[in-house]
């Protein structure tokens, strides 16, 4: 059997309930349901770090946080093992990267890639991207906030400063389009094509920025005593996001509205991918994998962003696409991850990797039986670490020393935490053993006090402050435009 073409298409914050084929009637995504009906739907896929950098960690070297030890944004990748694209480049495939790779601490690494065009939200030089460039060249170097600005207007809703054709998702779908039909024959490739939308700043081009209209879209999820469900990780984000002062419903569905509408708009560009395979006559013999890095409260709990293990930012979408391996017209519930994308990848090419996942084929078989995945946000004082089986989702906080039970069957929306409830103290001990045994297995004792305990570290507080923490991003390039003689000078 040939080895398959392997098509990754990466989307950034995606919640899982936004395609409209796995249930949501009012988004518009005819070419994700076009993957759902030909291929798998996964549909308790859960991301194995809540923030984007340790969850693309974990997605190209197929482990768990605790395994790889980048938690957070700012921690560095492995550099002692072999990512999914040196494996793959090894092995004689043509590898290629698009878009954001959120890579660390380079930005600018290949990480396996044999090549790479890049497009990140913020970068000091224009000369470190070629996304920026590009829209220079088109006559655009006067907007500085390509994807939005951030910071202040972080959650409200922009319509982007660039026309459809040069907005940065249609960009990612041009790039991918021109490597399909350029790239050499003799060989199969891999692409990874990186979108950095849904991602706030919610920024679709027009018309696309019509599409939805938030008269019309639904109103956050808010179950009684809510705030209750809150983790210190949910606060945090709140208040430096500018969102904390007070839960505006009408803003609320503007920003879902245009949320959704940067969703259709990268839907548009996987049309187009998948058109573009086609034409070539590689579409079956192409193994295509559509998932996120984490998801985005958009206001339900009165929460936004994500670093939470409640579903709204921790199950991901998940779509797979390869005829010879996968029936089409599947649907999975039984738990994945992230760090199951590696060894999937790996055994439709023929490869053997080290990874904690398992190669979905066997997850869509019932072969897994009750497998959890696990999840984790930061470690130490600020760790939040999560179990999810078929029955039980379970996770504690360290900044808040609480713990979260939730019953995944008679509470699939997630509106009360059991933790408390004295019929539920059993599956409770078992979720908690069977998370700190598996940390114990790792020689990861970080977050643990003694066999079966969690370590009890000092308790961050938020500022009293209302102002202090609220964030401030502009890419160092830009910031030569935002001086105006005589106003910004003080003069």
């Amino acid at each position: 059997m040939a080895r398959p073409n392997v098509l990754l298409l990466l989307t950034d914050q995606q919640r899982a309930d936004t395609i409209h084929a796995v249930g949501n009637p009012i988004i518009r995504t005819p070419s994700l349901d076009r993957l759902a009906r030909e291929g798998v739907r996964f549909g308790s896929a859960y991301t194995p770090a809540p923030v984007c950098v340790p969850a693309r960690c974990s997605l190209i070297y197929g482990l768990y946080p605790h395994e790889t030890g980048c938690f957070d944004n700012d921690d560095p990748m492995p550099t002692d093992r072999p990512s999914l694209m040196d494996l793959l480049s090894g092995s004689g495939y043509r590898t290629h990267g698009i878009g954001k790779m959120h890579f660390t601490p380079d930005g600018q690494a290949l990480r396996g890639f044999q090549s790479r065009e890049r497009q990140e939200e913020i970068v000091e030089r224009v000369e470190d991207d070629d996304y920026l460039p590009y829209l220079h060249a088109a006559g655009f170097e006067h907007v500085y906030d390509p994807f939005g600005q951030r910071g202040e207007l972080y959650y409200l809703p922009q319509p982007a400063q660039v026309p459809a054709h040069l907005h940065g998702s249609a960009w990612v779908g041009d790039r991918a389009v021109h490597f399909i039909e350029e790239t050499e024959r003799e060989r199969p490739f891999f692409l990874f094509a990186s979108f950095i939308h849904p991602h706030p700043p919610f920024t679709p081009p027009t018309p696309w920025n019509k599409l939805y209209r938030a008269a019309l879209m639904p109103l956050p999820k808010l179950p009684p005593g809510y705030d209750a469900l809150w983790s210190y990780a949910n606060r945090y984000q709140n208040r430096y996001k500018y969102r904390d002062a007070g839960l505006d419903l009408n803003l609320v569905r503007a920003m879902r509205a245009y949320y959704y509408a940067c969703i259709s708009f990268i839907d548009y560009q996987v049309g187009r991918i998948l058109q573009a395979l086609e034409r070539r006559g590689v579409l079956d013999d192409t193994l295509i994998v559509y998932t996120s890095d984490h998801g985005e409260f958009l206001g339900d709990y009165g929460c936004f962003g994500k670093r939470s293990m409640l579903d709204a930012a921790a199950r991901v979408p998940l779509l797979l696409r390869y005829p010879e391996r996968f029936t089409p017209g599947q649907e999975a519930d039984a738990p994945a991850s992230l760090v199951d994308i590696m060894p999937t990848v790996c055994a439709a090419a023929g490869l053997a990797c080290d990874s904690s996942g398992t190669d979905l084929v066997g997850i869509v078989a019932g072969g897994a039986g009750d497998r959890p995945v696990y999840s984790q946000y930061q470690d130490r004082e600020l760790g939040v670490y999560m179990a999810v089986d078929s029955r039980w989702k379970y996770f504690y906080s360290a900044p808040d020393r609480r713990e979260f039970l939730f019953d995944r069957v008679n509470d699939p929306q997630e509106t009360r935490n059991r933790a408390g409830v004295s019929l539920c103290q059993e599956p409770l001990r078992q979720m908690r053993r069977g998370l700190i045994e598996r940390f114990r297995s790792s020689d990861y004792d970080d977050p643990l006090e003694g066999e079966t305990c969690w370590r009890a570290y000092p308790q961050p507080q938020m500022p009293v402050d209302p102002d202090a923490g609220l964030l401030i991003q502009d890419a160092g390039w830009s910031l030569p435009y935002q001086a105006i003689p005589g106003y910004s000078d003080g003069d």
